[in-house]
């Protein structure tokens, strides 16, 4: 494909943050492949970190990582689960690393001594960025979300750039906006004036919205959709509402059922050639909608009352679970207030554990307990990054008798370093984009769980971790049962271990859940959901037989 026909499509939020803009470009990009077309998305966030790697969960929610080793915004997370393709570091870009490159660029003297301004040496930046993907002629369409809020002061670089691009471009540029139509339960009235007004200040930076999606909690009628048209310069055809569904996995097809995807291809001049093949998407939903057993599952962590700490997780765990016909129950269970008088109760009811990742001393004496609870009460249980460490850490102190073992991150004068900084680590002083990051080969042990779950013995998966399992230990752990069933061919480090006897007690150094999506559910997950399955069938089982 020729990169002069690359069509370019920005999604831009008005009103309120949080709208699901991610989502809808999301649901964009997957119609749009649904029908053949090549496609990829890209998120520029207007705050100046660099990336989000250094901002705490309570900051921007979970930190997504890339193949490629970037720490990324969380929306690079739906995009892949919603499109199955691997993002980038060039699939997201912040401020932060727009100026940085601006800046280098005019200490080199890149600038030939001109004055660098936002406009045009940040702007070009900016834009530039915008076309990488596009210009390898690679894609048919770019879809690019801009973090944010029309009227954010953070924005308005972005939205410059936009404009500038909207009149380059022409046709091949398209602007899809989303607002939010709040109701008024005490008028019983919807209110399209937020819109309007969110319609208004892009127009005021040049701006106007070829298509609105009016994001909405009630059914907004069609004759106040074709007055929102008619306020906002948009042609009545090319407003769409989003309303609250059930799922997320849900409004791709609300969008095309409502004909997004053909005003999108009618006014960037694609022929539209059939319909998008959603086969496998509606035999999902199929599930998702037809389970009726339940799956329980508790999720230990502390982050746990954050929405959006372990959206990864949460959504891998929720696509394992439907494609085993079940509903998932996730029960959060704050580790910080985790001890071993109340465990019990928290997790008797538990099909299966997750412990969740995390960095630093809090809440790890919480995951502990409830490692030493789930492995003598035999409950499968997952531990991931350092929800592995925390494993490897109980089992040396309650199983090999180091009762001072721990982490160096946790502890550093502990005499038993089962866990340690990595080598490549200890000279390390800045904090961003330092980490083992991206995806690294793993082999695994032959006839192990983890080996089974997954088909073969050779994976590749994505880290973010300086902690390592400490190789001095590895003998004392292999003859007391924990195995260490995968590692990296070339350095040796410890991947994933198991515990031998139980139904199934694995801790993954690496982060399954950022491969997995819709279309394609992480083996480890579908092993150990299937592992959670048989738990509680066997406790229906015993049930009945005592019952009778």
């Amino acid at each position: 494909m020729d990169k002069s026909e690359t069509r370019y499509i920005f999604v831009t939020g008005g009103v309120v943050s949080s709208l699901g803009k991610g989502i809808i470009s999301s649901s964009i990009a997957m119609l749009l492949l649904a029908r053949g077309y090549k496609v990829t998305i890209q998120k520029f966030d207007p705050y100046i970190n660099v990336d989000p790697g250094t901002l705490n969960p309570y900051e921007h929610g979970e930190c997504y990582v890339t193949v490629d080793g970037h720490e990324a915004d969380l929306d690079l997370g739906h995009y892949e689960r919603f499109t199955n393709i691997k993002t980038t570091r060039a699939n997201n870009v912040t401020t932060g690393r727009i100026y940085q490159s601006v800046i280098n660029k005019e200490r080199r003297g890149d600038y030939l001594g001109k004055t660098v301004q936002i406009v045009p040496h940040i702007t070009d930046e900016i834009k530039r960025n915008v076309m990488l993907l596009g210009n390898t002629g690679t894609y048919d369409f770019v879809i690019t979300e801009i973090g944010g809020t029309v009227g954010d002061i953070e924005s308005l670089p972005y939205l410059e750039a936009v404009r500038q691009l909207k009149w380059e471009l022409g046709t091949r540029c398209l602007c899809v906006h989303l607002t939010y139509v709040p109701y008024i339960r005490a008028a019983a009235e919807l209110k399209t004036k937020p819109t309007q007004h969110s319609v208004k200040q892009l127009q005021q930076v040049g701006i106007q919205p070829d298509v609105l999606v009016l994001r909405t909690e009630r059914d907004v009628p069609a004759p106040m959709r074709r007055k929102v048209a008619q306020f906002c310069n948009v042609s009545p055809d090319a407003v769409f509402q989003s309303i609250d569904a059930p799922t997320i996995y849900q409004v791709p097809l609300m969008m095309h059922e409502q004909g997004l995807d053909n005003i999108i291809l009618a006014k960037t001049g694609t022929i539209a050639v059939g319909e998008p093949d959603l086969t496998r998407w509606n035999a999902f939903l199929h599930h998702l909608g037809a389970a009726t057993q339940v799956v329980r599952i508790g999720l230990v962590g502390k982050y746990v009352e954050l929405q959006d700490a372990y959206k990864s997780i949460d959504e891998s765990l929720l696509q394992a679970a439907t494609y085993h016909n079940r509903k998932i129950k996730i029960t959060y269970i704050n580790s910080e207030k985790l001890t071993p008088a109340n465990v019990e109760a928290q997790l008797a009811g538990q099909d299966g554990v997750v412990v969740a990742p995390g960095f630093g001393p809090r809440g790890t004496e919480g995951k502990f307990v409830a490692l030493r609870y789930c492995r003598e009460h035999d409950v499968p249980t997952f531990g991931i990054c350092l929800g592995m460490q925390c494993m490897v850490i109980e089992f040396a102190r309650n199983v090999l008798g180091l009762a001072d073992a721990n982490s160096t991150e946790i502890d550093p004068s502990t005499t038993h370093n089962v866990i340690d900084l990595m080598e490549e680590q200890k000279s390390v002083t800045n904090l961003g984009g330092t980490m083992r990051l991206g995806a690294y080969d793993c082999r695994l042990r032959e006839g192990s769980i983890v080996a089974k779950a997954y088909g073969r013995l050779d994976v590749e998966e994505r880290h973010r971790h300086r902690y390592e399992f400490n190789e001095a230990y590895r003998e004392q752990f292999e003859q007391a049962g924990m195995h260490c069933v995968g590692e990296n061919p070339l350095t040796h480090l410890v991947e994933v271990v198991e515990l031998e006897g139980k139904r199934w007690f694995v801790g993954t150094q690496y982060h399954p859940e950022y491969s997995s999506t819709v279309l394609n559910p992480h083996p480890l997950f579908m092993d150990f959901i299937r592992a959670a399955i048989e738990t509680t069938d066997s406790h229906d089982n015993d049930n009945n037989t005592t019952n009778d």
